[in-house]
């Protein structure tokens, strides 16, 4: 028999990496979407045949039971957030009423609907925010610094919460920040190389962001759904930071991309006071030692590679679009 999974926001970068990734394994793949996001189908026009789209919404509990009902999944991947930490300032409440209380949502119809749903959470290493130590694992303490890293807080305890109090197999993947060229251009490592692609074929003179202090644990996104996977396939669940180890700065991030496509980044960005956030989080960076030795996991796209495929993947883009 077939498996069957289902992925709340699928249409994103992770969701469309996983439902890939789940189709080459011979599952049976529903996607979870609202009516809005319908238009929004470009990371996963290539696979959408293959795919189950049913309607639903993270924010109304009655819809997701009968999803649950009507398809029975064997898994469900929960990926669906409020997921750009700059906009959870301005959209604190919508960021909570999906980020956190989503989740509750999502588990509370599986305890309902059937208790055997296997269930990931997407937690995130905005969680730690000032770290109170470096690097990061699975026993460090939390502390965010903004809406969205205080909802991910609430998503990730109360999946701790329906796992010891229902005994539902529920997984938390703690995952630092993961890019590919299907970011989003509202995240600063997009925002980079597609300012690079732009401003090499004369569509853009510079590029305006926020603090180039920052410090990041950059992994690319199709390593890291895998563990996704491998989390909800053991015996026992659990909660595993997934990360690579090693950090760059959003200054080495700009001077690696822009070198590139033979430009000085100092020529082109500039710092501008309205992207700096109201708390900044300086530094994260994780240790995934759990992960590796428990799940075998382990990254294969280091920081350099990823940034590289994202270059070429928007000079190629632009370039496209210009003829």
């Amino acid at each position: 028999m077939k498996k069957r999974a289902l992925i709340t926001g699928i249409t994103g970068q992770d969701g469309s990496y996983l439902a890939e990734f789940l189709l080459d394994q011979g599952y049976e793949v529903i996607g979870l979407m609202r009516r809005s996001a319908s238009s929004n189908l470009e990371r996963i026009t290539h696979i959408q045949d293959r795919l189950t789209l049913v309607s639903g919404d993270i924010g109304d509990q009655v819809s997701l039971m009968n999803v649950l009902r009507d398809y029975r999944p064997h898994e469900v991947y929960n990926l669906a957030a409020q997921t750009f930490v700059g906009a959870s300032w301005s959209q604190a409440t919508l960021t909570g009423e999906t980020t956190a209380l989503g989740v509750t949502r999502m588990l509370d119809a599986i305890r309902l609907v059937d208790p055997e749903i296997r269930f990931y959470q997407a937690s995130s290493s905005e969680m730690f925010g000032r770290a109170r130590t470096v690097p990061q694992n699975e026993e460090t303490e939390f502390y965010p610094r903004s809406p969205y890293g205080v909802a991910k807080v609430y998503g990730h305890w109360i999946t701790v919460n329906y796992r010891e109090s229902y005994g539902i197999h529920a997984s938390s993947g703690i995952l630092f920040n993961h890019e590919s060229p299907r970011r989003g251009l509202e995240f600063v490592t997009r925002k980079v190389t597609n300012a690079v692609a732009r401003i090499k074929f004369g569509q853009q003179t510079e590029l305006r962001i926020g603090s180039l202090e920052p410090k990041r644990d950059w992994g690319f996104a199709g390593d890291y759904v895998k563990v996704m996977w491998q989390m909800v396939q053991q015996e026992a669940p659990g909660d595993f930071v997934i990360a690579t180890g090693r950090t760059h700065s959003v200054r080495e991030l700009c001077e690696f991309a822009f070198g590139l496509a033979d430009l000085n980044y100092e020529e082109f960005v500039v710092t501008d006071p309205a992207f700096i956030r109201p708390a900044e989080v300086d530094l994260l960076v994780g240790d995934s030692a759990k992960a590796q030795e428990v799940l075998g996991w382990k990254p294969t796209v280091d920081f350099h590679e990823l940034i590289e495929m994202m270059v070429h993947a928007d000079l190629k883009a632009v370039q496209a679009q210009g003829h």
